[in-house]
């Protein structure tokens, strides 16, 4: 389980609901990755290592790129047209608002550079339009539930 934030092209009058589902549709198909986003991950690189500092990449021919941090598991992924971040349910309280500090800034890096949207599916909004609390107090909520239920 992961708290996970995607990166959405939406057109006027399309809602978030029909952008995810065309995005689920498509995610059936693999593809390769547009050059446009091969571009913008050359730029997302540097500026995730100065954000995050040691990152792990791995790349897979042109359908897909991962950046890891193995500290916070966030991981940033590329798969055929499909941006996303993914963070484990592994942080709590200060540290959980820690992580998301820095997961909205690694999307705001993404953001500007791909001119995707970060959209927020747990509370369903676009990341810009979410007080960074209520993601943190939802990481928090969820892992702590995660570790009574299954131990830490």
């Amino acid at each position: 389980m992961s708290y996970d934030i995607y990166f959405l092209r939406r057109r006027d009058g399309q809602s978030w609901d029909d952008v995810l589902e065309a995005m689920e549709d498509a995610a059936e198909d693999s593809e390769q990755i547009p050059v446009r986003l091969l571009e913008a991950w050359d730029r997302i690189v540097p500026q995730a290592r100065s954000l995050l500092g040691d990152v792990e990449i791995t790349e897979y021919e042109q359908e897909s790129r991962d950046l890891s941090h193995s500290d916070t598991g966030i991981d940033l992924s590329v798969f055929g047209d499909e941006v996303s971040i993914t963070v484990p349910y592994w942080h709590a309280g200060n540290e959980a608002a820690g992580v998301v500090d820095r997961v909205f800034a690694l999307a705001a890096i993404v953001e500007n550079e791909t001119k995707l949207t970060a959209y927020d599916p747990q509370v369903e909004r676009p990341l810009r339009e979410t007080p960074p609390q209520k993601p943190a107090e939802l990481m928090s909520r969820i892992t702590e539930d995660l570790r009574s239920r299954y131990g830490s």
